[in-house]
């Protein structure tokens, strides 16, 4: 399975498209849709330049098939891998192969509990303090809300 057109929708509306480098909610230099390393390993920097909104769609679709895409689960529906990939592109794979949210995915991936999973990835350590963050607590509800969406089967009316 890959990323949907819907799935990367998720990810470049979460992660808003910046030319600059900036730094994020937690201080982190950032440029394009959320990308903290550029292809080559390469840290991104204050003094890097601008990129454009192609280059950083093309950063972000790269550097989630090279870092990402391999630690989700299979047998997801698409609507499950595409909040995966959303959540895992923000956490990053460390993160996400440690969390009680991978192994319950493992053990049953349409437990009702895994919503609740989602949310507690809303913190981010500012200060050297671990703090809610509110856009990051708006994004997991709408991954975990992609996550449980049911898939409609084609030809179907309702």
């Amino acid at each position: 399975m890959q990323l949907s057109e819907k799935g990367l929708a998720e990810i470049k509306s979460s992660e808003a498209f910046k030319a600059r480098p900036y730094q994020d909610s937690v201080g982190i230099w950032t440029i394009g849709y959320g990308s903290t390393f550029y292809l080559d390993g390469k840290r991104v920097s204050k003094s890097d330049p601008p990129i454009t909104e192609k280059q950083a769609e093309l950063l972000l679709l790269e550097v989630f098939k090279k870092n990402y895409a391999g630690h989700i689960p299979d047998g997801l529906n698409q609507h499950q891998y595409d909040a995966i990939a959303s959540l895992i592109y923000n956490i990053g794979s460390r993160n996400f192969n440690l969390s009680t949210l991978k192994k319950k995915i493992l053990l049953n991936p349409n437990d009702l509990s895994i919503k609740a999973e989602f949310l507690k990835w809303n913190k981010g350590t500012k200060s050297g303090k671990l703090v809610v963050i509110d856009g990051l607590t708006n994004r997991r509800k709408r991954e975990a809300d992609l996550y449980f969406m049911p898939i409609k089967e084609e030809g179907l009316s309702n």
